[in-house]
């Protein structure tokens, strides 16, 4: 069973059906020019190949929403497969592709948590935890003397992404970084 939204309706995260296809919904303006129809012009990223378009949107009219069913799983590895996830309550394995999983990888560490959405029983996307921990791998060494206040250093970090983080923060380090802008948080105390 469809269900349907307005044009007014549309939101950033909605998935929808456009001519006949899935799309993420990045960005929407909703509009009101003048003595003119309201509208809503959504930035629109096709999850079948990437591609982005922007389209405008009546206020009245209707939009197919995609029911998406979501199951908590474990990001286990990855291999030529592609990336190994579990089902936390049926403890079955699947496989994403890279192309599902884009700028997520480079936040997956083993054991971690997310939420993976499916369409008609395929997964189409996920949703990572606000935040992760994860280890300093690489970093010039401590400065005698730094403190939180000054500039920071880059940090490569367990799954190879670069992150600065202040003086003070060595090799081998647990640091939590915030998933949606990729920023160093804190130093995690064990």
């Amino acid at each position: 069973m469809a269900a349907y939204i307005s044009g007014n309706g549309i939101r950033p995260g909605f998935v929808i059906v456009y001519n006949k296809e899935l799309y993420r919904v990045m960005k929407a303006e909703h509009r009101t020019p003048g003595n003119l129809r309201a509208f809503c012009q959504a930035k629109l990223r096709s999850l079948k190949n990437g591609n982005q378009t922007e389209v405008k949107f009546r206020a009245d009219e209707q939009v197919e929403r995609a029911s998406l069913e979501q199951a908590e799983m474990e990001y286990l590895y990855s291999d030529t497969s592609g990336y190994c996830f579990m089902n936390s309550q049926t403890y079955e394995q699947i496989f994403i592709e890279d192309d599902i999983i884009a700028d997520a990888k480079k936040f997956l560490i083993p054991n971690i948590k997310v939420k993976v959405e499916f369409y008609e029983e395929k997964p189409i996307g996920l949703e990572l935890p606000e935040t992760v921990e994860m280890i300093i791998e690489d970093t010039e060494p401590q400065m005698k003397g730094a403190t939180a206040s000054g500039s920071g250093k880059p940090a490569t970090l367990e799954t190879g992404l670069v992150v600065t983080v202040p003086q003070f923060i060595g090799i081998g380090e647990k640091i939590r970084v915030s998933t949606s802008s990729g920023e160093y948080l804190e130093r995690v105390k064990e």
